[in-house]
């Protein structure tokens, strides 16, 4: 598969198979991924590949912590004011993603099991955790930027679906704790990875892309 056909084919899958990835694919994906840039290759990258019963104490762990209080992320992901054309941006995404999962405004209930299903990797049989060393700068951000994108098109080349998940990231410590990972390790999110259902409605919707000359200024 050529890059251009994996840009454009890669989206954010919610509804995974329940079908196997094996710990080969996942190896042959962080080891494309690696030969990511960074500067100065520092590398920053550190990665938790969880599974199985760790992948469902997780998920059980992070909505106990939901239920119970605010995140407590390690980051800001989003502003504290949205703003236009940013805030028409996220309404409408928010709204195709709801309409493909059946889910009016009232209902809350159902708000609440589709935000939960975050927790779950959208029930991808494996959870990628990308952390990096909180004591390094800005840069090393646009790094793991970088890496994870690598990762999304690895996987892409494999017939793999994928999901970047800023949510995962909204509870740290309860993930370090449960994982056994330092404190100086920032999390920044995850990554679900699987076969993406087929026959999922919320997987057959696609965002929009603004044209290259609504993002792009030329100069002679």
């Amino acid at each position: 598969m050529d890059v251009t056909t994996a840009l454009t084919r890669r989206s954010s899958t919610r509804a995974f198979l329940d079908r196997p990835v094996s710990d080969g694919q996942v190896r042959a994906i962080l080891d494309a991924a690696r030969w990511s840039p960074s500067g100065v290759n520092i590398q920053p990258w550190q990665v938790a590949v969880v599974r199985g019963e760790t992948k469902r104490k997780l998920a059980d762990a992070l909505i106990a912590a939901r239920a119970a209080g605010p995140a407590t992320p390690d980051y800001q992901y989003y502003p504290v004011q949205w703003f236009e054309p940013f805030k028409e941006r996220r309404k409408q995404c928010g709204l195709a993603l709801y309409q493909a999962l059946d889910i009016r405004r009232e209902d809350t209930e159902k708000q609440r099991e589709a935000w939960n299903n975050n927790y779950r990797f959208f029930g991808a049989p494996v959870g990628l955790l990308l952390f990096l060393d909180r004591r390094l700068g800005q840069g090393a951000w646009i790094d793991m930027g970088m890496f994870m994108q690598s990762i999304m098109l690895a996987a892409q080349e494999q017939g793999l679906a994928t999901c970047p998940q800023a949510s995962l990231g909204e509870y740290p410590d309860v993930v370090r704790n449960l994982l056994g990972i330092d404190e100086n390790l920032a999390l920044l999110g995850g990554i679900a990875l699987g076969y993406a259902d087929p026959d999922a409605a919320v997987n057959r919707y696609r965002t929009e892309r603004e044209p290259v000359d609504a993002f792009t200024r030329w100069y002679e």
